[in-house]
Order: structure tokens, then C-alpha cells, then sequence
């Protein structure tokens, strides 16, 4: 399951997106480091459900009327603050739990009322471009800590006659989820010494920099949109080459709240919402803002920061797995029962692989259920295929 790590510095509303998200129970209060421990939760990414070109909609538990959400993990862990790759705070913490995320959700209070520790200071008195760039750095420079404390294995390693740096880079940074072919795109793009005896404390510094950008990408949200100054969002979307979602998690959150207490009709990602419950003058009044704030965002960004994070930055598309490419089932005859986010560029054996081992070893071909052809096994799968797959292992 992909990763979505929450990062940022304390306070600027991490628990809240993480809460909102995941509807589970944590500690959302107005100081630093409300979360110490690190919390785990499932989340979604929502897509056009497949059952949109059928006369009727699936059913499925993870389909709402065509609108389909598809499982990721989310992990939310302890603030950042200035020096936490030395330790401070609880950097290391943080930044140790960071190594299995598959991309970055970076939390910025847009409103700049909160201070670099994430202490409340009056709106608009911290620059909140300062927040954008700071935990990139803090999370280069911890990665580069990382390989300069380890670099002697691979200058150790160097003195074999069958020596490969491409694969002893990458076994010094396996923990962090880079792959050799990451590990070689990156050094193709970089200028450094044969000899890693000769290697400089800038040449690692440029390696970790570029493996961290290839591996744990970012996306900004813009936090606290709601209270935040008019041109907030547009100074940090000048500001930085990420991409930037404007958010209100808060917002979020009380509209997941509502619809549970059946008062109004929302679903994750909707860009409105309607009131069907009887509720106070003051609920609405509330309501009202949050819609106002949806109306000028396009929704309360949420569920555009994690789809961004998924589809867009790490480039996944939804494939649907199915035994019976007529009704699109499994033996059970659940219609599209499940969903995988696979890379772009992934072929039908992929996909087999992604349902089970012993499905992709005795992979024999499959079947675009859409138009009922088998298709080879070097076609490339698109967003929102239906995919029968015939194997030795299955049906």
C-alpha cells in the first residue's frame, strides 16, 4: 500500500488533515508537539469508478455513486522545528518514521499565525514560505547525514576489483527506499569523482539532495486557507516549484462530522456539500464559511492534496482486477472488488504481479474487459482499466 507521510512544523494543523482523512481518533490541540508517537491510519484517493459506463453502479463499499476511493496508508508523525536533522525537537524521531513514506505532504500554516516552533503568534506575523523551504532542507540535510556516516562502507567496498557504486549506494540507502535504478538515474545526473575516497562532503550533500527529491517528493498544502491573508496562497505558489494545495483541514473535518451525524450530504473531495439535518443558526453560520472557502478553493483540499500526492507526483494510475470480464466480477460476484494504484507504464503481467506472486509467475494473458480483447502483454494500462488476468495460479 502507498505511504503519504504528513510532515511540517508543529501546529500547523497535521493532525487535524490527519484526523479529517481518516476519521480516527488522535490529538489535535493548539501547541507543539501534540503528537509524539507516530499515527497510523488508512485514507483514499478518489477516482471515476469504472461502473460509470455501466447501466448501474456497482455497489462496491469503496464506491459512492461512482465516485471511488481507493486505500492508502497515512502516517502522521511529530513536528518539525529548525536543526531537527541535528536532533532538536523531535527531528530524528520524525524524520527516522519518514523513511517508509512513498511522498511528502508538507502542512503549512498559510495564515502565519503560527512561529517557526509552531508557538501562536497574531495572523500574518510568520511568513509561511519560510515553513516550504525549511523541511525540504531539514530533510536533505538529514539524509546527508546519513550518508556521510555511513560512507565508509562505501569506500571500503571500493577496494574490490568487482566493485559497483550504483550498487553500493544503493545498499546504504535501502532503509530509505531507494532502488538501484533510482540510484542510477541520479548519479547520471550528477557530477562526482570515480573514486569514492575522493568524494567531498558536497558531492554527498548533491547525492542525498537528489535522491530525497526523487524518492520522497512534496507537496505544499496551504493550511488554514480560511484565515489565511488574500494573497497567502499566491505568494507561496511563487515562492516554490512544488505544487501547492490550499486547504482548510479544520473544514474538513467538521464536514466529515456532519455527515456522520447525518446533517449534511458530503462526500471526500465533493467541491459542495448539501445541508439535509436541522441544525442551530450557529452550525450554519459555520457551515456557510466553510462553503464560501470551498467555493474560492475548489473544495476544502483535502482529498485534492492526497490525490495530487498519488496520481500526480508518484504518477499511479487505477487498475481494476476482475475473473469474469463480462460482469466484471470475482468468483463471488462482487462487482469491480478491487482497486490497485500501479505505476504509469504498467503492463498486464504488473498488474498480476501486483495481485498475487504466484498470479504473475504463472501469468499467461489477459483480457481489457472493456472491449472484451485480449490484450499482450506489453500493452500499457490506463487509468480506470478493467483487467481479466489468465494465469496457471487462478481463474
Amino acid at each position: 500500500m502507498i505511504t503519504v507521510a504528513l510532515a511540517g512544523k508543529p501546529n500547523a494543523g497535521k493532525s487535524t488533515f490527519y484526523t479529517a482523512a481518516t476519521m480516527a481518533d488522535v490529538d489535535v490541540a493548539n501547541y507543539p508537539f501534540t503528537t509524539i508517537d507516530a499515527n497510523r491510519g488508512v485514507t483514499y484517493v478518489r477516482t471515476e469508478c469504472p461502473c460509470l459506463a455501466r447501466e448501474e453502479r456497482c455497489g462496491n463499499e469503496n464506491c459512492r455513486e461512482g465516485k471511488r476511493y481507493v486505500p492508502i496508508e497515512l502516517l502522521d508523525v511529530a513536528g518539525l522545528v529548525p536543526g531537527a536533522h541535528e536532533g532538536k525537537g523531535l527531528g530524528n524521531q520524525f524524520l527516522d518514521e519518514l523513511t517508509n513514506a512513498d511522498v511528502v505532504v508538507n502542512v503549512v500554516d498559510a495564515s502565519g499565525a503560527t512561529n517557526a516552533e509552531g508557538e501562536p503568534v497574531e495572523v500574518g506575523a510568520h511568513d509561511p514560505l519560510d515553513d516550504v523551504d525549511f523541511v525540504e532542507e531539514e530533510m536533505d540535510l538529514w539524509l546527508a547525514g546519513i550518508v556521510d556516516r555511513n560512507w565508509e562502507g562505501v569506500e571500503r567496498k571500493s577496494r574490490s576489483p568487482d566493485f559497483d557504486l550504483d550498487e553500493s549506494i544503493t545498499d546504504l540507502l535501502t532503509g530509505f527506499g531507494a532502488s538501484e535504478h533510482d540510484v542510477t538515474t541520479v548519479l547520471r545526473g550528477l557530477e562526482y569523482p570515480d573514486d569514492p575516497k575522493a568524494w567531498t562532503g558536497d558531492d554527498r550533500e548533491a547525492l542525498a539532495r537528489a535522491i530525497r527529491r526523487r524518492t520522497k517528493p512534496i507537496v505544499v498544502v496551504a493550511n488554514k486557507v480560511d484565515a489565511a491573508p488574500d494573497d497567502a496562497v499566491d505568494r507561496i505558489r511563487e515562492g516554490t516549484d512544488k505544487p501547492v494545495v490550499p486547504a482548510t483541514a479544520d473544514g474538513e473535518l467538521a464536514l466529515r462530522r456532519a455527515a456522520e451525524a447525518g446533517v449534511v450530504d458530503y462526500d471526500p473531495g465533493d467541491g459542495d456539500f448539501e445541508i439535509v439535518g436541522e441544525i442551530s443558526d450557529g452550525q450554519r453560520a459555520g457551515l456557510n464559511a466553510i462553503r464560501e472557502a470551498m467555493i474560492e478553493h475548489g473544495g476544502t483540499g483535502v482529498q485534492t492534496a492526497l490525490n495530487a500526492a498519488v496520481y500526480d507526483l508518484l504518477d499511479r494510475i487505477t487498475v481494476y482486477p476482475v475473473q469474469d470480464a463480462a460482469k466484471w466480477t470475482d468468483g463471488t460476484g462482487t462487482v469491480l472488488p478491487d482497486a490497485f494504484l500501479l505505476p504509469a507504464g504498467s503492463t498486464p503481467p504488473d498488474l498480476a504481479y501486483a495481485v498475487h506472486t504466484d498470479i504473475g509467475e504463472g501469468y499467461l494473458h489477459a483480457v481489457d474487459a472493456r472491449s472484451s480483447r485480449r490484450i499482450g502483454e506489453d500493452h500499457d494500462l490506463a487509468e480506470g482499466d478493467v483487467i481479466k488476468i489468465v494465469s496457471t495460479a487462478g481463474p
